[in-house]
């Protein structure tokens, strides 16, 4: 359940983005008023058919800054507002509805199955008419590349996810080049999300070598094959636009442009107001407020697939090594307390996120986490020879003071500043370190400078294969296990987990999962996005989409 807003991506299910999907607290229960607490189910997006749009037009969003790697595959690009960007002009395999049901997305494949389970193999049928932005032909070389490169067997492809690409053994040219077929050392229970989701298809050009995959997207994106292809953008400004793509095959768009403007968070609504933006992420209930009281705007709203948590720092010598400090320290977090707060006037019935893996609403949720419990984890930390020393606990002449590192926004800060509370109660000092959103993977979490990081995983229907990512432990690849927290029998257990093709079995032993990610302290999962968003009243086929995904051929504005 990927993401600087930021968000990561939690690819193939998470691109984890760095959370700046923030909810604000405050009253006015009437703001969520038709909103349903699970997730699966709805969208909000102003369906519209074709006949009632004008043709044209320029869709204006913004991003919070300007791509560090256009590569969201990679470690550095492996950001939330990045693959947003790059949607509309990325091949995905599969489309995907409310309820997270997958259709073969045919523009790009005419068909993908299980063709074998013994061993397991996955055809790709690649569209006869798919070709990159330059008119090369998309090919099996295309699979085959990015399946070497996520593979993990060559370390010097800094990757964000396997994505299941560790138990391929090899990809092979079908009935000719338009087809590749994918055979598997083991089952892989997630298959269908290795190119879906969060996960799209790059080029060749860009997988083939580890010095093509680590940089050549640093500065500019090269090959596309969507809809629309970059037609200009700068760096200084903070402006990247879209156009629709000359070489497209599939239906013509509507919209002639897409703009995105690097703009602070705090000034997203504002920027709608004055007609600068036509659609912008809600993070308070005054923001909703706002767009309710503002002639031409209206409030988008489906539960959302983005949910805040908090990533401890496990490394050796880190203040955080021990699990058991890092259990205690969760146990005596309120995550009740803290989502009633952010989340009350945006949600009927705020409750915490229970779970590592699963969102609510999603088959497979249940509550697997530790509680809410001071007084054990006081009387924990005692046993464990933490002891107070004044308001702040000492062991061996060391503070038990920890730094919580996040994206310098009021919500996030609120969060940090009731933890804060909690923590002082036991005896424990909580430091607030804001940054600035520019940098804060790359440079700060990425590295490890943190006790604690808040920031915020964005999920899809392909929840397994990011348990890798995030939650198997390999000093040697850590992919978005940032706190460098695991154990060999977690390990042992998510390859488990992975290689389960029996749909409930698989489930199980993801639960399993979580709840071992708990007795960990890895992380501690918060609450999941009450998905608001604020549009123009014009703005058809987008909004808060919940699981689905965009068809950017369709969206437009009203006649």
């Amino acid at each position: 359940m990927q993401s600087r807003r930021r968000g990561r991506l939690r690819c193939a299910a998470v691109v984890v983005a760095a959370g700046m999907i923030v909810a604000g607290c405050g009253a006015g229960e009437e703001s969520a008023t038709g909103l349903s607490d699970a997730l699966g189910t709805t969208s909000d997006i102003n369906p519209q058919g074709l006949e009632a749009l004008r043709e044209g037009g320029n869709l204006r969003l913004a991003t919070t800054s300007y791509p560090a790697n256009w590569n969201t595959l990679s470690n550095d690009g492996n950001e939330g507002e990045i693959a947003d960007i790059l949607r509309p002009m990325m091949p995905r395999s599969f489309e995907i509805d409310a309820a997270g049901q997958l259709s073969v997305n045919t523009d790009y494949f005419t068909d993908i199955a299980l063709t074998s389970t013994d061993p397991m193999q996955v055809t790709y049928s690649i569209n006869p008419k798919a070709v990159w932005s330059d008119g090369s032909p998309i090919t099996w070389e295309d699979i085959a590349a990015q399946a070497n490169a996520l593979s993990g067997r060559d370390k010097r492809y800094l990757i964000a996810i396997t994505n299941g690409f560790e138990f391929v053994e090899k990809v092979e040219r079908g009935v000719d080049d338009r087809q590749a077929i994918l055979t598997f050392t083991t089952p892989f229970a997630d298959w269908r999300g290795q190119f879906a989701g969060n996960s799209s298809l790059y080029p060749k050009s860009v997988t083939s070598t580890p010095e093509a995959f680590n940089t050549s997207l640093v500065d500019a994106i090269s090959l596309t094959a969507g809809p629309f292809v970059i037609t200009g953008t700068d760096r200084a400004q903070g402006r990247i636009t879209l156009g629709r793509n000359p070489k497209w095959w599939g239906d013509k768009p509507v919209l002639d442009t897409i703009t995105y403007s690097v703009l602070d968070r705090s000034s997203w609504v504002q920027a709608l107001q004055n007609n600068e933006l036509d659609l912008a992420l809600l993070t308070t209930i005054d923001d909703v407020k706002t767009v309710r009281g503002t002639e031409g705007l209206v409030v988008r709203r489906a539960p959302g697939n983005r949910w805040r948590h908090i990533t401890f720092n496990g490394a050796p010598g880190s203040i955080l090594a021990d699990p058991a400090v890092r259990v205690a320290i969760s146990k005596a977090i309120d995550r009740q307390g803290i989502v009633s707060a952010i989340q009350n006037g945006l949600v009927e019935n705020p409750k915490p996120l229970n779970n590592h893996v699963f969102l609510q609403g999603q088959k497979g949720y249940q509550d697997n986490s530790l509680g809410f419990d001071p007084s054990a984890a006081a009387q924990e930390l005692d046993a464990l020879g933490w002891k107070l020393n004044g308001d702040v606990r000492e062991k061996d002449g060391r503070k038990l003071a920890i730094r919580d590192v996040m994206y310098n926004d009021p919500t996030w800060v609120q969060i940090a500043q009731i933890i804060q509370q909690n923590l002082a109660a036991i005896g424990v000092a909580l430091t607030i370190d804001t940054k600035p959103a520019a940098g804060l993977f790359t440079d700060v979490i990425q590295p490890g400078d943190f006790d604690a990081a808040q920031f915020t995983f964005q999920g899809d229907p392909f929840p397994l294969a990011s348990l890798r990512q995030i939650y198997y432990y390999d000093p040697n690849d850590l992919q978005g296990n940032f706190g460098r927290i695991g154990s060999p029998e977690l390990n042992a257990l998510i390859e488990r987990t992975l290689t389960e093709l029996d749909p409930q079995k698989s489930i199980d032993l993801a639960n399993q999962v979580d709840r071992m990610v708990f007795e960990e302290g890895h992380s501690l999962p918060l609450m999941q996005s009450d998905g608001s968003y604020g549009a123009r009243t014009t703005l058809a086929n987008i909004g808060s989409p919940g699981l689905a995904s965009y068809d950017y051929t369709k969206i437009g504005f009203t006649k």
